[in-house]
Formats: C-alpha cells, structure tokens, sequence
C-alpha cells in the first residue's frame, strides 16, 4: 500500500524514509521519558540541571508534533480544505518554536537572576549501595546518559529530513544534535560547584539557556515566514530551493514558450506552483499544449502538488516582484 501526502503519493525511496522517520520519533520520546525520569530525580539544587531538564521537557514538542502533522498531512483535501492539509507541517514547527523561544527567554531570565543573586547551590553527599558519594558524580552519569543518544538521533534525523522536505523533522533533528551541548555545559557547571566555584552552575545554565532560546528565535523566523508563503527554501530555510529554478528552466525548454516564470509556495511537504508563461509571438498554445507543458513541470518531482499554469501576453512584474527586483539591480550593476 503506497503512502501519500494528500493527494502527492510518495515515491519508494521516501515512503521508506517516512516510515522511518516515524519509528525514530517515537524513539526518541521513549528515550526522553528515561531521561527526564532520570535527570528530575538527580537534579537537586542545580540551576545547570534544572536548564536541563527543561529542554530535555521541550525536546518532547517536535518529536509530537511531527507525529501529528504526518497524520494530518495524510488527509485528501476536502470542499472546506482544497489545498489540503499540509499547512499542518507549518503550525507545528510554529508551536515547537514558540515553546522554545518562550522556555529560552524564562530560562535565561531566571539563571541570570540567580548569577546576579549569587545563589549557591549545595551538591552534597549520598549513599549508594552502602557507600557514600558525592551527588555531583550520580549528576554528571545522568548527563552523560542524556547527552549521548539524542546526538546519534539528531544524525538518524537529519537526511530523512532533507528527503521529506520536513521542517518539524529538521528542528526536532537540530536540538538533538546540540544536546550534547547541554550536557557537557551542565557537567562543568556541576564540576565547578566541586571545586568551590559557586557562579560555574548559573553560568553553566546561562549557556544552555542561551542555546535554548537561540534555537526558538531561529525556528520562529522560518516558521514565520513559511506560514506568509515566502518564496520556498531548503528544509533548513537557508537558501532558495533549487526546484524553483528547474520549473522556469523546464518550461523555458517547451517550444512554444517564449519565457516563463513562476512563484512556488512552500504548503509543507509539498509546493503549490503558479507558473506564468509567455508564447512565441503568433503562437496560441492549445488545451493539449497546455497540458503536455503541466505534466511536464509536475512530473519534475514529487513535490510539485499542483500547478496552475497561465498564458500571458507578457510577465506580470506586480505579481512577480522578483522580475523587477532583478531588473533593477541589473540596472544598478549597468550604472
């Protein structure tokens, strides 16, 4: 039985990549209830730990919420959705940047308070087995515990992403590949409070904070611009998505097509394309043409959900704001 996205079946290669996606998201939530269990357990009166258990609790959102857009991205479109439901890729990359953003921002507020205080957090003594330890030693295994999985993750993620042209997946990829970040600034916060150095903990925690609300300000500003049907990028949001150019250079190739341009939005998993096409002068392009052009630009890739295709006399520049913008910085080189 064939996966799709709506209406857009996905080719072998990325069902098998979906399916897979799928058994590492609910792998790593099985592994966070382990680490947050553990981590609470340890953390004691350490402002580094506390950081850290937060974002070990905020690592539960992408995993979900990937979950649940692949599960509404399934649905066909309906009268009341016509274009469907992959705008759900989009809200829950929003929802896991707000978090983020939200928990960074509190996290940062309360460790620079508690620096500012010159709070000093006791790590004392426990007994184990019969033995007495000190508890910074049970800290830094827990840590350790953490810090190693969601990396082999996060590198598990990051290509399925690319393929499925997933942002949720992305995100929940990247905070898996910095965790080890986390653990290794809680370690030293910790091992610092052992030699006597009461600010390494809030300064530890700062530093996590940090990367905290890093990572929610720059999953916020894609996710922002995706949702305003900016023009589509990477699966990272660093670059223009190599795709749009190959629909203009594939309807530049059909005979009849003097130049063609095209906006692509970005509808989640897959694009929506409007693609405006001048003919050769003296040429009208019949119902067949029209047709063998379309199919043509769609069977491009896999993400091209949809494709309306115009015939225009010339290129609409109030509708194509990247004509003039191009024309004019030609212009400004040509002076």
């Amino acid at each position: 039985m064939s996966i799709s996205f709506g209406q857009t079946e996905l080719p072998e290669e990325q069902e098998v990549h979906l399916r897979r996606a799928v058994r590492l998201a609910w792998l790593t939530i099985a592994f966070l209830v382990t680490a947050v269990t553990a981590v609470y357990l340890a953390m004691g009166s350490s402002q580094a730990m506390k950081a850290a258990w937060a974002e070990d609790l905020l690592s539960f959102i992408p995993p979900i919420a990937f979950l649940l857009a692949v599960h509404r991205t399934r649905k066909r479109p309906t009268p009341e959705h016509p274009y469907g439901y992959h705008r759900a890729v989009g809200i829950g990359h929003l929802v896991a940047a707000t978090a983020l953003l939200a928990m960074g921002a509190f996290l940062v507020f309360d460790s620079a308070s508690g620096l500012v205080k010159a709070e000093h957090p006791p790590v004392g003594l426990i007994e184990i087995g019969g033995q007495v330890v000190w508890s910074g030693w049970l800290m830094i295994a827990v840590l350790v515990y953490t810090g190693i999985p969601p990396v082999l993750l996060g590198r598990a993620k990051m290509p399925l992403a690319q393929s499925l042209h997933d942002r949720v997946l992305y995100a929940d990829a990247d905070m898996n590949k910095a965790d080890w970040m986390t653990a290794a600034g809680a370690i030293i916060g910790i091992i610092g409070i052992g030699l006597g150095l009461w600010w390494a903990d809030a300064v530890a925690a700062l530093f996590i904070s940090g990367s905290i609300l890093h990572d929610g300000v720059s999953n916020m500003r894609v996710a922002i611009s995706a949702l305003m049907d900016a023009r589509a990028e990477t699966y990272d949001g660093h670059d223009p998505h190599p795709l749009v150019g190959r629909i203009d250079e594939r309807l530049q190739e059909v005979p009849w097509v003097a130049t063609a341009r095209s906006r692509v939005r970005d509808q989640g998993h897959v694009f929506h394309v409007e693609s405006f096409v001048v003919p050769v002068e003296g040429h009208t392009p019949t119902l067949e043409e029209l047709t063998d052009a379309r199919r043509a630009v769609v069977e491009l890739d896999w993400k091209i959900d949809d494709l309306v295709l115009v015939p225009v006399p010339e290129l609409p520049e109030q509708l194509l704001p990247s004509v003039a913008a191009e024309r004019g910085e030609s212009e400004h080189h040509d002076r």
